[in-house]
């Protein structure tokens, strides 16, 4: 039995932060979407004692703390499931981008399990055990655009953003998700970005209003120390996108476009910004 699955990437299309809380997590209110760039995952029932994961093109920890591995090890210790799977992991987003690949490939694997073990979990029971592994991770079990608050764990859909052309593009930098939020001052002065009205011209169709309206808040502290995000914006802008922002903590930075040709002459302007440049044409995925 072979069982094989897609985990999309996602973008944030706009993102703010609301406040620090007591537990020292962040409020948040962002607009989540799903693209299509994939990782694949392909699970195969084992004879070993435990589950295993195989990633050959790829730097990720395949031990314990693979988030692929705690969320079958979340689901077959619940249901004293014995069977084990051979988990091979095609991994085709990169790596600390700011566009949930980890959190994707959980998300993946829940559903993986549920399927195959024919646990008849609905996605909600779904979501809520693999918010215990991360808050991004039930919004890729659910996929699609949605609003996004709390600590990224409340969702709403929203009307599906569909059939849009974007250009994704991450230079050669892990960023930490932990550094930036830490460094993240917010005052009285701080300008939050209008995420409800990006929602309505996102609703609209309006790409040139969303564009004035798109705002990350974490970029005020990445982008001062990684300027390449600063560039590849600027080049993303000056070839036509109608939005370009950084997505999540970066580095990943994405543009809209409205025709692919527009969009594959950035990528080529992207690419020689910096050696070992990860750049792709993609659309968005519902």
């Amino acid at each position: 039995m072979n069982y094989t699955i897609k985990a999309p990437a996602k973008i944030n299309i706009g993102l703010d932060v609301i406040r620090k809380r007591e537990d020292g997590y962040h409020d948040l209110k962002m607009i989540m979407q799903t693209i299509n760039l994939f990782d694949i995952l392909t699970f195969e029932i084992a004879n070993g004692d435990k589950h295993t994961l195989t990633c050959p093109q790829s730097t990720v920890p395949l031990d314990e703390n693979n988030l692929i591995l705690k969320a079958a090890n979340m689901l077959t210790e619940e249901f004293n499931i014995t069977e084990t799977l051979n988990i091979s992991l095609e991994k085709n987003i990169p790596v600390a981008a700011g566009m949930a690949g980890g959190s994707a490939d959980a998300a993946a694997a829940l559903i993986a399990l549920n399927d195959i073990f024919e646990l008849n979990l609905g996605m909600n029971d779904l979501m809520k055990r693999g918010v215990q592994l991360g808050a991004d991770i039930p919004y890729c079990i659910m996929k699609g655009t949605a609003l996004s608050e709390g600590i990224g764990d409340i969702l709403t859909p929203l009307p599906a953003f569909e059939d849009v052309i974007l250009l994704i593009a991450k230079p050669p930098a892990d960023v930490s998700t932990a550094y930036v939020y830490k460094n993240l001052r917010l005052t009285q002065d701080t300008v939050h970005p209008d995420i409800d009205a990006t929602i309505a011209a996102m609703n609209d169709k309006n790409l040139p209003l969303m564009g004035s309206l798109c705002a990350n808040i974490l970029e005020t502290v990445t982008i001062p120390a990684y300027p390449v995000i600063n560039t590849i914006k600027e080049t993303m802008l000056s070839c036509g996108a109608y939005v370009s922002l950084m997505s999540g903590s970066g580095p990943t930075v994405f543009g809209i476009f409205e025709n692919e040709s527009e969009a594959y002459a950035a990528k080529e302007k992207c690419l020689a910004i910096q050696k070992g440049m990860f750049a792709a044409v993609t659309s968005t995925y519902n």
